[in-house]
């Protein structure tokens, strides 16, 4: 057996890896529109 990493787990890796990332700066991105919301229409 090689010690690469087949396509495979790298793929799940990498989704895992996006996931990770864009959770937090999707809620980050959220709370910022909520918040300008409320500055701008008071």
């Amino acid at each position: 057996m090689s010690s690469e990493s087949s396509p495979r787990d790298l793929r799940g890796l990498i989704v895992l890896a996006w996931l990770w990332v864009s959770a937090p700066l999707a809620y980050g991105v959220y709370e910022l529109v909520r918040k300008a919301t409320q500055l701008f229409t008071g």
